[in-house]
């Protein structure tokens, strides 16, 4: 009887385990990670395209959507909350995977459409690196949201990539158009923000792409000279979400998209899975 006993524990405790493990990082236990970018076209980079793909790989159900506007910076979000304006692209990938638009939509209304486990914050790239900037918009900004939703619900800070090199885009200027200038006013910056304590994750995007041009394949992650590239720029991104969102080591994650080789997506997971670990930092990757 005692050996039925214990066997029927043990069954239970693997069980709840396995459940536990397969739902990891779902805030509301639904089952379903839902995640919110307020953003502009760096989170369409990082989150829109493969961040479904490697989560649904591995079993987990995601709903990933992305409150658009281009080139939006944390003042023009604050100010939209302020006026409830209907300014938005509202695009969300549902459990399906299929993407659906609606046009013209508050940032007051994503939030209620959703039990949202992890809300992403994020400058404008031209100012990503600018501290005092940011620090003008967000901490309102990220007031309002809290008051909007759940308490169970955790804000990210995403933190953006440097330009490449020889990027012509205007705001470059504020970094002497040096690359690794602006690499590390954004590091810097991210970190401050870290300790603001509002934030669950800082997802070091920037540092994965800064890592991933350490590489073979050099400075060559982005489609514009700011913009990732479409292929294995974008998978960089979305490797380094999916890691630092559900705790697990992406190169062990088969996903590859079609359009990406086997070394580039070697090189994206290795590059994302060293940022996860030292987010502020450069890391090389040997590849």
């Amino acid at each position: 009887m005692k050996k039925l006993y214990f066997f029927i524990l043990l069954s239970i405790s693997a069980v709840s385990i396995t459940f536990a493990q397969s739902v990891k990082g779902d805030r509301n236990g639904d089952g379903i990670v839902k995640i919110l970018a307020i953003g502009n076209s760096f989170s369409e980079d990082a989150i829109e395209n493969y961040l479904y793909d490697l989560a649904t790989s591995t079993d987990k159900k995601t709903i990933i959507a992305n409150l658009y506007i281009g080139g939006a910076p944390l003042s023009l979000h604050l100010k939209n909350v302020n006026e409830d304006a209907n300014k938005y692209r509202y695009r969300k990938t549902g459990l399906d995977g299929k993407k659906n638009t609606t046009q013209d939509v508050s940032i007051s209304h994503t939030l209620s459409d959703e039990n949202w486990d992890y809300i992403s914050f994020q400058q404008a790239s031209p100012l990503s690196g600018k501290y005092d900037v940011i620090m003008e918009s967000l901490p309102e900004l990220v007031n309002y949201v809290r008051e909007k939703v759940n308490p169970e619900t955790q804000f990210v800070y995403h933190q953006t990539w440097a330009y490449q090199h020889d990027s012509d885009h205007k705001g470059f200027a504020n970094y002497n158009r040096d690359q690794l200038t602006m690499y590390k006013a954004i590091a810097e910056v991210s970190k401050k923000v870290s300790k603001l304590d509002k934030f669950k994750y800082i997802i070091p995007a920037g540092t994965a792409i800064q890592n991933a041009r350490t590489s073979s394949m050099g400075d060559t992650f982005t489609r514009d000279g700011y913009h990732l590239q479409l292929d294995y720029g974008r998978f960089t991104a979305a490797c380094t979400w999916y890691e630092k969102i559900f705790g697990e080591d992406v190169r062990k994650n088969s996903y590859k998209p079609e359009k990406v080789t086997e070394l580039q997506s070697k090189i994206a997971k290795e590059a994302a899975h060293k940022a996860v670990k030292k987010p502020y930092k450069v890391s090389k990757v040997k590849m």
